[in-house]
């Protein structure tokens, strides 16, 4: 998935890593917390990142790196 960003196509991907993310939809349902120690990673194109840091800190979740996946090649 590649998205434009201030008109100019980026291919560009970035890798999140995030802990304590909730495992489910089910699990917003419970009446209590649900912790999770696992790290889950992220692939996330560049339009996308503000709108996915958002959605995990919704979910509980804390963003603990960012790396690039790979060059944008049509600079």
């Amino acid at each position: 998935m590649f998205g434009l960003i201030n008109g100019i196509n980026s291919k560009r991907s970035f890798r999140y890593e995030v802990v304590g993310l909730r495992q489910s939809e089910e699990t917003e349902k419970v009446g209590y917390p649900i912790r999770s120690s696992a790290s889950v990673f992220i692939t996330v194109p560049e339009n996308r990142m503000n709108q996915e840091m958002q959605r995990i800190t919704r979910l509980g979740g804390k963003i603990v790196s960012i790396e690039p996946l790979n060059a944008d090649t049509t600079s």
